[in-house]
């Protein structure tokens, strides 16, 4: 069960044959993560519009803007300011996602440290 200070986030990650699935769970409060840098993006390219997996094992934090992610069996979910994502999808076809209601997303990437914790708790 989600203590009140955890913070709501999806993970996208592989299955074994490489297809990309999604658990939604969460991230500890005032936690330090394993990280070495970040940056800021409000732009998106041609490439990011098709299916395409993680480019490394990295945190996504949503600032602005209304995201709907697809993993490879159609399912999907929605990524808004306050609800973290944990891109680890780094192989096979990957995710694709649109923008809803909206045509900014603005968001933080945060690699996440090669070999270090993601932090992430499923629900139960």
């Amino acid at each position: 069960m989600e203590e009140e200070s955890d913070i709501p986030a999806y993970r996208l990650i592989n299955k074994a044959d490489g297809s990309c699935y999604f658990e939604k769970g969460s991230i500890p409060s005032l936690k330090h993560m394993n990280t070495a840098s970040f940056w800021y993006s409000n732009k998106t390219e041609e490439w990011e519009k098709n299916a395409h997996p993680a480019p490394r094992k990295q945190y996504v934090v949503t600032v602005k803007g209304k995201i709907k992610f697809k993993v490879s069996d159609g399912t999907t979910f929605i990524i808004e300011p306050g609800v973290v994502l944990l891109a680890e999808d780094l192989k096979g076809k990957g995710h694709s996602w649109d923008m809803v209601d909206s045509d900014v997303w603005e968001r933080l990437y945060i690699p996440i440290t090669e070999n270090s914790d993601d932090l992430f708790v499923a629900d139960k």
